[in-house]
């Protein structure tokens, strides 16, 4: 399998990506992001070993962390940030999996990706306010970021009730619901998004052109992104989430 032939970007292109941010805010009074930066394309600020999250986001895991404790729950982070590199090679790898090991065609491998997995560049772990999260106290084998293991019997059946009444408190909420009415990504018990920091970084990154973005990358599969497939995702998958988080 060999990817796309590799087109230089011209100085121009890198030049608006680095002047986007006065675009996305300008005279509005909101917190400035780049491109880049929406991207995971941009280093940013982290705290905290093994929580990797923006400072008001970490600050806030903690103080719900520390209140779990209280009730015999240790939230246990299995992912938080991603950037741009790491979710490619996360995308490359389920693509190839599917591709070449089960034998389905690219635009049906690319629809099994992206029932749990974003397209590298439009997820948002990317943003350091998103996070995949178990019990640590509970044993699970195999998988653990599983529904089913989330429900009535499963190992984070505990979990799963604590979060539902208390995450909120601390302005973590849930994703991806089991709204049935909901489009794109299946449900995930497990991400919860750090609401204050989030929603405005959404608000930014719905205004970027992800269609032009998208055409300009080089990854496995992505010369079968389509116009049609890039406005559905849009739709459906980025913009498929939790109401309170729009």
């Amino acid at each position: 399998m060999k990817r796309r032939s590799f087109i230089k970007k011209s100085s121009i292109s890198g030049l608006a990506l680095t002047l986007a941010p006065s675009l996305l805010a300008a005279n509005s009074g909101e917190i400035e992001y780049s491109v880049l930066e929406l991207m995971g394309k941009e280093e940013i600020q982290l705290y905290g070993e093994g929580i990797q999250l923006r400072k008001e986001a970490h600050d806030a895991f903690l103080a719900m962390k520390k209140a779990a404790y209280s009730d015999g729950i240790d939230i246990k982070i299995v992912s938080s940030y991603r950037n741009f590199d790491r979710q490619e090679s996360i995308w490359e790898r389920k693509y190839i999996k599917y591709t070449e090991e089960d034998g389905l065609e690219p635009l049906a491998a690319i629809d099994k990706i992206i029932e749990y997995s974003t397209i590298p560049g439009t997820s948002r772990h990317h943003w350091g306010t998103d996070i995949d999260i178990i019990d640590g106290y509970r044993n699970a084998n195999g998988d653990v970021l599983v529904p089913e293991k989330f429900e009535a019997g499963g190992p984070f059946e505990d979990f799963k009730k604590w979060m539902d009444e208390n995450s909120q408190k601390f302005d973590f909420h849930i994703v991806y619901t089991d709204d049935p009415r909901r489009r794109g990504f299946k449900y995930e018990p497990w991400h919860y998004s750090y609401a204050p920091i989030s929603i405005p970084m959404l608000k930014a990154y719905r205004r970027l052109n992800i269609l032009q973005l998208m055409r300009e990358e080089e990854f496995y599969g992505s010369e079968h992104f389509t116009t049609g497939f890039i406005k559905n995702y849009v739709k459906n998958n980025i913009l498929g989430i939790n109401t309170a988080l729009l």
